[in-house]
């Protein structure tokens, strides 16, 4: 690996996204919904991706591909979050309600370093894709097509747990219930574990390439967030709030993320 080629595309892509949360805190403080900083998280990997594309040295198939499947995911998932938070912008979200309460009086300024440090995230959580596209090799391996493999069923899963659950909020019907349908059947989150299985196939992906076992940082730091930080934990604190007794039963009988039967 040429060491000036890395760290020009890291300081780039910092800069890159700090710039963007930047603004983005801007327009949060403007709105008190600091919620949109989700939208941007997702948006930043696209970002990174177009970077890496047009200015890394590695493999023009490889880079192409790497990036395509990053522009993608985050795309998709970005404008499923500008789609659901833009309907209530006036409205903020119940977990960053309670943290604007826990951060009182002074909410903004830690806001403004939380949103920092999402932005830091990206780049750090992006370890696998400047990996791949600083591999020089002009082929592309089974270990990457096999990624590329679970990258697609990881989309597929994470899209299709996103679509049942705004369909069914969409239903007046189902207000103050708990979605139980597909895939949300068999997991309290199944959102969450493709998400994760999505970084577990960009980590499959890197294997391929010189120091790709590094990339398995970015899985491991997704699941941690997502298990004991802003993910689970805060999601179904806001949803024993919302729903409570009809949460706690669906607690005790559905599995918290891997999706599996129900118990009892």
């Amino acid at each position: 690996m040429d060491n000036s080629s890395i760290y020009s595309l890291i300081l780039y892509s910092l800069i890159a996204c700090c710039g963007i949360m930047l603004l983005v805190w801007f327009w949060a403080h403007k709105l008190k919904n600091a919620g949109v900083v989700d939208i941007f998280w997702s948006y930043n990997f696209a970002v990174i991706a177009i970077i890496l594309f047009w200015l890394a040295p590695g493999f023009e198939a490889r880079k192409l591909l790497i990036s395509s499947m990053v522009i993608i995911a985050a795309t998709r998932l970005g404008t499923h979050l500008a789609t659901r938070i833009t309907k209530h912008l006036d409205v903020e979200e119940g977990r960053y309600q309670q943290l604007r309460k826990e951060w009182a009086p002074n909410p903004e300024r830690k806001f403004f370093i939380f949103f920092q440090f999402q932005a830091i995230s990206n780049v750090i959580l992006a370890i696998p894709f400047f990996i791949i596209t600083l591999n020089t090799k002009t082929e592309l391996s089974p270990v990457e097509y096999a990624g590329a493999g679970l990258w697609l069923i990881s989309v597929w899963g994470e899209a299709t747990a996103d679509a049942q659950l705004a369909a069914f909020k969409k239903d007046p019907g189902n207000e103050g219930k708990v979605c139980d349908k597909g895939l949300w059947g068999y997991s309290r989150h199944p959102n969450y574990f493709f998400e994760w299985l999505m970084w577990v196939s960009y980590f499959v992906f890197a294997l391929a390439s010189p120091y790709g076992y590094l990339a398995i940082i970015s899985p491991v730091i997704i699941l941690y967030l997502l298990l004991k930080v802003t993910g689970v934990p805060m999601t179904e604190e806001q949803s024993i709030r919302s729903k409570g007794e009809a949460f706690k039963k669906y607690q005790q009988k559905t599995s918290a993320f891997v999706p599996w039967f129900k118990r009892g």
